[in-house]
């Protein structure tokens, strides 16, 4: 029993390895490389069959290379990985290009072979500006009510009040108390003197 399964499992295997070139066969010995661009620093690329320009629907093998403007810097090998955002002939690269002037080239290897090139530029991404420019102007203080500001001013009286009545002055009964009073000492007095008369004449 183990002897079939093992003989089954090397037949399925076999079919797969001479079916793989018969479909390979069926689309071109080509694949046929497109270099699209960038999107965000990401190199993309459509890759199809060159005799019918299906997508390939199989693994790619490839290698991306990038050479500067000037050509003092090179980046890569890097490799080709399918692009979820883009039509299913769609590949890109997971590393990023720095900003500048890029020569791409992409190399397929596998399901068959194939090249492409671009020349990419990738700009300059500003920073995110910021939400609000602040006041260089200083803050004006409040003005702090004084003391004498917070006290409530004093109302004048209008104009039309009449005046506090001015105190009464001595009654009748004053003076005639006052003149009793002079009487009296003048009473005395003369009484004085008519008393020191006599006693001078005794």
């Amino acid at each position: 029993m183990r002897i079939r399964i093992a003989f089954q499992a090397v037949l399925t295997a076999l079919g797969l390895i001479l079916l793989s070139p018969a479909v390979a066969h069926a689309h071109g010995d080509t694949v046929k490389v497109v270099v699209t661009g960038q999107r965000e620093g990401h190199v993309t690329a459509a890759i199809t069959w060159e005799n019918d320009g299906d997508a390939v629907e199989e693994a790619v093998a490839a290698t991306v290379n990038a050479v500067s403007g000037d050509g003092a810097r090179t980046l890569g090998p890097w490799r080709l990985v399918r692009d979820p955002a883009a039509a299913p002939a769609g590949w890109t690269t997971a590393e990023t290009l720095p900003p500048g002037a890029w020569k791409v080239t992409v190399d397929v290897g596998f399901p068959a072979l194939g090249h492409g090139e671009l020349e990419v530029g990738v700009p300059v991404v500003d920073p995110a500006p910021a939400t609000g420019t602040p006041d260089p102007r200083p803050a004006t203080p409040s003005p702090v009510p004084t003391q004498a500001t917070a006290q409530a001013p004093t109302q004048a009286p209008a104009s039309g009040t009449p005046a506090e009545p001015a105190e009464p002055g001595p009654g009748p009964a004053v003076w005639w108390t006052t003149a009793g009073v002079a009487a009296t000492a003048l009473a005395g007095a003369a009484v004085g003197i008519l008393l020191r008369r006599r006693r001078a004449r005794r």
